[in-house]
């Protein structure tokens, strides 16, 4: 299946980063089950810890509007080499994702691979991890 264009909505997603201290702005776009898109944008704190990033702001979207299952989730930002998440959002994408959903990293310049949750994070803690 052909990604671009859930690239080019994470491209628009990152138009609406609240980045004023990094001024590092990344954008979301995850395709659900359903097919309905749900953007998402790194939200910064002055703080930072409070911050969010733009993979989790998409994924939190989509569960509280119901929606669990996903096709895909295409993360953007204006990088060297394409983007990829950090270790908070990995372990939330194991939380919905499985092996079918297709992860794309981008940038600005072009460059696109795709990944697995599996190969971003092996080993990951999940339900599963609890012996039940």
């Amino acid at each position: 299946m052909e990604y671009r264009w859930l690239i080019d909505h994470a491209v628009k997603a990152m138009d609406q980063a609240y980045a004023p201290y990094s001024n590092f702005k990344v954008g979301a776009a995850l395709l659900g089950a359903s097919g309905k898109v749900y953007l998402g944008c790194n939200i910064e704190n002055a703080a930072y810890s409070p911050t969010n990033c733009a993979e989790r702001t998409a994924v939190f979207k989509a569960v509280s509007e119901g929606e669990t299952s996903f096709q895909a989730i295409a993360v953007v930002a204006d990088t060297a080499a394409v983007i990829t998440p950090c270790g908070v959002c990995r372990q939330v994408m194991a939380e919905f994702f499985d092996d079918q959903v297709v992860i794309i990293l981008a940038n600005l310049h072009g460059q696109v691979e795709e990944t697995t949750i599996s190969k971003l994070l092996p080993g990951a803690f999940t339900g599963d991890s609890y012996g039940l």
